[in-house]
């Protein structure tokens, strides 16, 4: 076993699980209701896919459908029977992989809870942030659970699972060993310096470096050429790019090694650099790397032992990724930087998306089979095959999908479908174009309550919403990450058009992630008496944080500036929501944020209303957000 089992789209009529092994493995399941078994089948050829992205790396995707409907809000324990062709068997879970059971467990359990009464959430996990691992938290709070209705219904990762345009030294170098060690598919690469993906280990520009072999491109934008002189500028435009990840193996290769202990075991102590500065820069993300690396078991046991689904956003695959349509058009129309895109989808497609709905996916899971055969390996990826499913991926817009839970759960696609701005192609584009927020309004209406992951949050700080307007006024939006439901007149109006119709829920939660920071507001219409109820609730890092006392001044700057007598409430383009803050408890009176590695707690009632909003540090303790007297504009 390399990875896995994570536990992913689960109710009562299936059972999702997510895998990786070394052998092209049959999987019997065991169920148990307590102590007593349910059932114990080896799944079909319909409920087993498998694909070979390795010689020694099979990806296994299980979706197990028992006889009968499993029950609900009890306690659910399974295993797996791993047999090979020779019909070897690696036992049970807890002899090959004791991490993944609780203490008096012998094997994960999960609650099937059709209502979602507890939801846990949080986004942005880099690795080598100093910040103890959130999932941590997760872990700790599925072993104290007193009992089944303790337990989370859900475990929600909505967006930056991975770091692809942001990767340390020693994780780099780790990747590179598991390739090597498993044999991952290399690929040909087109329009680079690099003819070949296996060259990138030992190019001398492989670490820390690597912006000088990541594509470059003519901008001729007015703006561009005022800022940048008409002179060529990379495309991938983050501050991290010296290790971003390139070909798919290395995308893989970084699932594995995020998800779970086990390949870690293939990596050796190194120090690939020769610079003074870059290997002391190594050393520094080398001891943040071992201590992500110690407390990946209690990772790897929480994402077995509770249902688990995601989102992609912009870190997924690269920063300020299709942020304006100036970017779209200059990184698909390169070559080497479209096939960089396009690996970074596949591994989401692969490692994270298909889990949460899976049939939605089987039309490409076709397509990918195509292009990693099981029965003839290929050492390296068909270009043709490789680029003809890329395109389709590009083309793909069902990433979004909608759980039917009491309230029903809806996910957002805030990546792909997006509102090109009307006014200039490098300023931002909304979240979503009019042809999404139709379906998302559709797939919301008429509804009591109900609950919405949005990676980005609808309502934010305001402050940070302006700073971003004016960046983008001076052509800079890349700068600031000026990405907002706001920064775009007509997927902003939609919206709120949205919070209005007579017919939306009564009940309207809101979960995001993506700004390092956490906090919650109340929100409502003005002059409007049956005004929905609306309430924004964000949570991240879960292994991530804001710069501390720039946080701080920014908490303080927006409370001045949009405090509810400021004129300036009237230039945003929320002024027809009242919006109340907030406040943490733990927290100077007054200030609304918080700023803490961990994972958000949301309790709801039966009508869908929360009835506490926590967020839980990573390394213990945390804050409850509580109602306060004051609001904004």
């Amino acid at each position: 076993m390399l990875a896995g089992p994570i536990l992913r789209h689960t109710d009562r009529e299936s059972l999702t699980l997510w895998l990786v092994t070394r052998d092209p493995v049959s999987v019997t399941v065991e169920l148990f209701d307590g102590d007593n078994p349910i059932l114990s089948r080896k799944a079909n050829a319909e409920e087993h896919t498998r694909l070979r992205v390795g010689q020694l790396a099979w990806l296994h995707l299980i979706r197990f459908q028992p006889d009968t409907p499993l029950p609900a809000s009890r306690l659910i324990g399974y295993d797996l029977h791993l047999t090979n062709a020779d019909c070897t068997s690696a036992g049970r879970i807890q002899d090959w992989a004791p991490h993944l059971c609780h203490d008096g467990h012998t094997r994960p359990t999960f609650v099937i809870k059709p209502r979602l009464d507890r939801l846990l959430h949080g986004s942005c996990r880099r690795p080598h942030h100093p910040a103890t691992d959130g999932l941590v938290r997760v872990d700790q709070e599925l072993a104290n659970a007193a009992s089944p209705n303790d337990r989370p219904a859900l475990l929600l990762m909505t967006g930056d699972q991975i770091y692809a345009d942001d990767v340390a030294g020693p994780m780099l170098h780790a990747i590179h060993e598991v390739v090597q060690a498993l044999s991952l598919a290399q690929e040909t690469l087109a329009g680079a310096d690099l003819t070949h993906s296996s060259a990138l280990a030992d190019n001398a520009d492989t670490y820390y470096h690597r912006d000088r072999l990541l594509p470059e491109s003519e901008f001729n934008e007015d703006l561009t050429e005022k800022f940048f002189g008409g002179v060529r500028k990379p495309v991938f435009t983050t501050a991290h790019a010296g290790n971003h990840l390139i070909s798919f193996a290395e995308v893989f290769a970084m699932y594995l090694l995020v998800w779970s202990p086990a390949p870690w075991q293939l990596v050796t102590e190194a120090m690939p650099v020769s610079q003074p500065d870059d290997q002391a820069r190594y050393r520094r993300e080398q001891e943040h790397i071992d201590r992500f690396r110690a407390t990946l078991p209690d990772a790897a046991r929480a994402l077995a032992n509770v249902p688990v689904y995601m989102i992609f956003d912009d870190h997924d695959v690269t920063d300020d990724w299709n942020l304006s349509a100036l970017w779209e058009s200059t990184a698909y129309d390169h070559p080497f930087s479209r096939r960089i895109i396009g690996n970074a989808l596949l591994g989401y497609l692969l490692c994270q998306g298909w889990g949460n709905q899976p049939a939605v996916f089987d039309e490409l899971i076709e397509q990918c089979a195509a292009l990693l055969p099981a029965e003839a390996p290929r050492e390296d990826l068909d270009a043709g095959l490789q680029d003809e499913l890329i395109d389709t991926l590009f083309h793909f817009h069902h990433w979004h999908y909608t759980l039917a839970t009491e309230p029903p759960l809806v996910v957002l696609d805030t990546r792909t479908r997006r509102w090109r701005s009307e006014v200039r192609r490098s300023h931002p584009s909304g979240l979503m174009d009019w042809e999404a927020l139709t379906d998302f309004q559709q797939a919301v209406m008429g509804k009591d309550a109900v609950v919405v992951v949005s990676p980005a949050p609808m309502f934010g700080v305001k402050l940070i919403e302006m700073i971003q307007r004016v960046f983008t006024w001076f052509g800079k939006p890349l700068m600031v990450d000026a990405e907002n439901w706001m920064a775009h007149r007509g997927a902003a109006n939609v919206l709120l058009n949205i919070f209005g119709h007579p017919k939306t829920p009564k009940h309207f939660v809101i979960l995001s992630g993506d700004v390092h920071y956490s906090f919650a507001y109340d929100v409502r219409l003005r002059h409007k008496t049956d005004s929905p109820r609306i309430w924004q609730i964000t949570s991240s890092g879960i292994k991530n944080e804001f710069p501390n006392s720039l946080l701080e001044w920014l908490d303080r700057l927006n409370r001045w500036l949009f405090a509810p007598w400021s004129p300036l409430n009237w230039f945003t383009k929320r002024r027809r929501m009242r919006i109340a803050p907030r406040l943490p408890e733990g927290r100077e009176a007054g200030e609304r944020l918080w700023n803490g590695a961990g994972i958000g707690d949301l309790r709801l009632t039966p009508d869908g209303v929360p009835s506490a909003i926590c967020q839980l540090n990573s390394d213990g303790g945390g804050t409850q957000f509580h109602k306060g007297r004051e609001e904004e504009g």
